[in-house]
């Protein structure tokens, strides 16, 4: 059984930084993504940044050069680095995988996901 499970969420004032970090156990694929996505209060979910099993980052446009997504395979753990945080970086962020290796940022592909860890941005 995949499990997913997100850590690292806060509150920060507009200018900081917050790491997350989600650990995975329970998959072996060959081919994957793994992604960060968001919902702020009364949003839909957006895709955020995804890393591909092998190795290649993709960013919304609204993140890049902001966060930096990373994996740690001997841990089994996906990180999202945020820096420079807005107050429209506000939601619930939640981690995910995609076992197809085909959805960079579309989540009609990840079939597995955490809870979510809260980020909280004041301007």
């Amino acid at each position: 059984q995949v499990q997913l499970v997100e850590s690292g969420g806060g509150s920060v004032q507009a200018g900081g930084s917050l790491r997350l970090s989600c650990g995975v156990s329970g998959y072996i694929w060959n081919t994957y993504y793994m992604g960060w996505f968001r919902q702020a209060p009364g949003k839909g979910r957006e895709g955020v940044a995804a890393i591909g099993s092998d190795g290649s980052p993709r960013y919304a446009d609204s993140v890049k050069g902001r966060f930096v997504v990373s994996q740690d395979n001997r841990k089994n753990t996906l990180y999202l680095q945020m820096n420079s945080l807005k107050p429209e970086d506000t939601g619930m962020y939640y981690c995910a995988a995609d076992p197809s290796g085909r959805g960079s940022l579309n989540m009609a592909y990840y079939h597995y996901w955490g809870q979510g860890t809260q980020v909280t941005v004041s301007s």
